[in-house]
């Protein structure tokens, strides 16, 4: 009984280590800060055929619920395209990069608009 008592406070300390950065103090979470709006326009309200028809077939969908995310890669950037509402049609769109005051890269959206790649 003794040695568990022992060995559970040893874990809890080295927990409370593992916690701590290299200075001591209590690490905090760093979540990084949301990328700002500013979708292009002519993408907003796009009905899925219609993105589907500009794009091609997306690399990913993820369907939670009523809405739907479609992901298109390309060689220097991925776009995402989130779509809800009836009929479902774009109501937000991000990319990776994003431009720098907005959370969609125009460039990286003519990039992948113009793809050779896409199929449909």
């Amino acid at each position: 009984m003794i040695r568990r008592a022992a060995l559970l406070l040893t874990l809890l300390a080295l927990a409370g280590c593992a916690a701590k950065g290299p200075t001591g103090a209590p690490q905090a979470s760093r979540i990084p800060a949301a990328p700002p709006r500013g979708e292009p326009g002519q993408y907003l309200n796009m009905a899925a055929g219609g993105l589907t028809a500009a794009f091609g077939r997306p690399a990913f969908v993820r369907k939670d619920g009523a809405t739907e995310m479609w992901r298109y890669d390309g060689t220097a950037c991925r776009a995402f395209f989130f779509l809800y509402g009836a009929p479902l049609a774009v109501r937000h769109v991000e990319t990776l990069p994003h431009a720098a005051g907005s959370a969609a890269d125009i460039a990286c959206l003519n990039a992948l608009r113009a793809s050779p790649a896409k199929t449909s």
